[in-house]
């Protein structure tokens, strides 16, 4: 059994900050406290009162494998996670083939098993005519359903209310959808197609996936959501309007609709698009400032419950192309926990904050065994920060497969200097040190 010792941290854990030990035995968290002896330890690392948080539970992301490992693969992307503090994801089944069969998507875990730097679960996907294998889907070790609302990879857009209305009534598993309005987004590109041809001015990405194709998807998801009973989980809200749909005034353990912000939709807005073009191109699309203020507002007051990052690599060459062929998406899980250290450095959010939408909520919302929390018992999956040690985003420290970042360039005050995955240290000063630390995530539902 390996025991790590780590000293003289600020820990941070259910909105309290205290200074202290935490002992980690083989995977887990054995002790927590002051001046705990360094007795029969392996390993002491000197924490030299920088932050220790639980790590980051990112509920969104897509590595790209099968069939797009070009872009990404599982090991690159959580290796670049386990840099960046994440140390666990939640993945999508929109790769190639598309996870939408029980066989599929068990592929994906044994992948998973043999190469995760990071603990790991992947959604199962839905389609207008999968309802027989959704229903298979084990709710003790998969996150949960994921169903497009808007096009996607595939066949995997769920377009058929009657379809909807089934999956909705038909399972007691988290249903986390991507809601945009396929119609109008069709409407408005057929308009800006006719005025301006294949190459689309990038700034007009916010008009064609709108505010109105955002909102009336959304609305509709939740009707039907409270129409079911469903359990749903909305990702990556864009819009200040959209957030009227949802509650704060009840805990997020007793909700049955819940919300996600994304990092890129805090951090940029649509006056970005003149510099970082189709880098900063995603799905739903980055709006305007006021929309990232509501969005922040929604975040402090409880409306939205947790931040993620769906990541989504592509590589350079095919982000240079014109509008209607650069694909939408970028690389973020590298960079999600300095990003928000950065705005908490702005003064726009506290730490304490910080952990509980990107450590504490995922684990609640998901109902992740053991993990999120720094407690006696849990799986030590934890991260230390150093928020005063200012560094570059750079081609040379960028771990994505891709090669690049939308925060290239950008200088961040707050860096991550130790990463704890299962009990290993993964990452520590700089380096990737322990391959394939990752464990399959459970559920207790």
């Amino acid at each position: 059994m390996k025991r790590i010792l780590i000293k003289n941290a600020k820990i941070v854990n259910e909105g309290i900050i205290k200074t202290g030990d935490v002992l980690v035995e083989d995977q887990f968290i054995a002790a927590i406290g002051c001046d705990l002896s360094e007795e029969s330890v392996d390993e002491v690392i000197d924490a030299k009162g920088n932050y220790l948080l639980p790590g980051v539970i990112d509920d969104q992301v897509h590595f790209r494998e099968p069939g797009l490992t070009h872009k990404g693969d599982i090991a690159s992307e959580s290796r670049a996670a386990a840099a960046g503090g994440t140390t666990s994801f939640i993945e999508q089944p929109n790769t190639v083939p598309n996870a939408v069969t029980q066989e599929l998507l068990e592929q994906k875990y044994q992948r998973a098993s043999k190469v995760a730097y990071v603990n790991y679960s992947f959604m199962m996907g839905g389609t207008n005519d999968n309802l027989e294998e959704l229903l298979k889907t084990n709710k003790e070790n998969v996150a949960g359903i994921k169903l497009f609302l808007g096009s996607s990879t595939g066949n995997m857009l769920v377009d058929d209310q009657n379809v909807l209305e089934k999956i909705f009534s038909s399972t007691d598993m988290l249903i986390a959808v991507h809601c945009e309005d396929e119609s109008t987004i069709r409407k408005n590109m057929a308009a800006h197609l006719e005025e301006y041809g294949e190459d689309i001015p990038i700034e007009k990405h916010p008009i064609i996936r709108s505010e109105e194709a955002c909102y009336l998807s959304s609305s509709k998801a939740v009707e039907l959501a409270k129409k079911t009973g469903a359990r749903l989980h909305v990702f990556h809200l864009s819009t200040a309007k959209e957030l009227e749909l949802f509650r704060n005034d009840i805990p997020l353990e007793e909700k049955k609709i819940t919300a996600e912000v994304c990092v890129h939709h805090l951090w940029f807005s649509d006056a970005d698009y003149k510099t970082k073009g189709t880098l900063i191109k995603w799905n739903p699309a980055v709006k305007t400032a006021k929309d990232r203020d509501g969005l922040w507002e929604g975040l402090l007051d409880d409306r939205i419950d947790v931040i993620a990052t769906d990541h989504a690599p592509h590589t350079l060459e095919e982000k240079d192309n014109v509008y209607t062929k650069a694909p939408s998406g970028g690389p973020l899980v590298q960079h999600s926990l300095v990003a928000m250290f950065e705005a908490h450095h702005q003064g726009k959010i506290d730490v304490e904050r910080i952990v509980e939408k990107m450590c504490h909520n995922p684990a609640k919302l998901f109902k992740v065994r053991k993990r999120g929390f720094i407690k006696e018992g849990y799986y030590a999956d934890l991260v230390l920060v150093n928020p005063n040690d200012p560094w570059q985003v750079a081609k040379e420290n960028i771990l994505y497969k891709c090669g690049w970042s939308p925060f290239e360039g950008t200088q961040f005050k707050s860096k991550v200097t130790h990463t704890l995955v299962n009990g290993q240290v993964v990452y520590k000063e700089g380096q990737v040190v322990v391959e394939n630390a990752g464990q399959r995530l459970l559920f207790d539902r």
